[in-house]
């Protein structure tokens, strides 16, 4: 348990059965009333943004979350099959979770999962990938004019991103997964 004046950023806590991480907080002083808490907490889950005001001293119920590395394996279904490289046991989870990270899910990719219980919370991708180029825009016919100096293209896992025009079909570039920008070519 901790107390809403204890809020700090980085923290997790539980309301109504969600998770939430603490994105920021500060303490609202008002000249008519009570003085409360005004944070901004991130639904680990939906990676949705909500403000919620807090009573003074109001008890919140903080949760540690573990942290695990986890293996990307293929999809099963409708969900993601991982590889706890820890127990060696298989975790599936929901595309809910993974969110616009499935577009760079690529056999054997490893990355950091959050767990509350047995439950994963959250996934995060290494923040540089390489992977190649299967598709691009043809600098013929597709209007690109000189002043364009950047293009389409698709890789390996299905994500999309804007490349410089030197890009072509078999390349392997490292790729920004927390931008979805271009870095280099590898």
């Amino acid at each position: 348990m901790t107390i809403s004046n204890q809020l700090i950023p980085g923290m997790t806590i539980n309301i109504t059965t969600k998770i939430y991480r603490v994105e920021s907080c500060i303490k609202v002083s008002v000249s008519k009333g009570s003085p409360f808490i005004k944070a901004k907490l991130r639904d680990l889950i939906t990676d949705e943004v909500i403000e919620k005001n807090f009573k003074i001293d109001q008890v919140l119920k903080e949760v540690s979350l573990v942290e695990h590395k986890i293996e990307y394996l293929y999809p099963e279904g409708k969900d993601y099959l991982f590889l706890d490289i820890d127990d060696l046991t298989q975790i599936l989870v929901r595309p809910e979770i993974l969110a616009d990270r499935i577009n760079f899910l690529k056999e054997g990719i490893r990355l950091k999962a959050l767990f509350y219980g047995d439950s994963i919370f959250a996934v995060e991708l290494p923040q540089y990938l390489e992977l190649m180029v299967v598709k691009t825009e043809s600098n013929k016919g597709n209007k690109l004019s000189v002043s364009t100096s950047s293009k389409q293209a698709e890789v390996e896992t299905g994500a999309k991103i804007e490349v410089p025009l030197f890009v072509e079909v078999g390349d392997i570039l490292k790729i920004d997964t927390t931008l979805n920008e271009f870095v280099q070519r590898v």
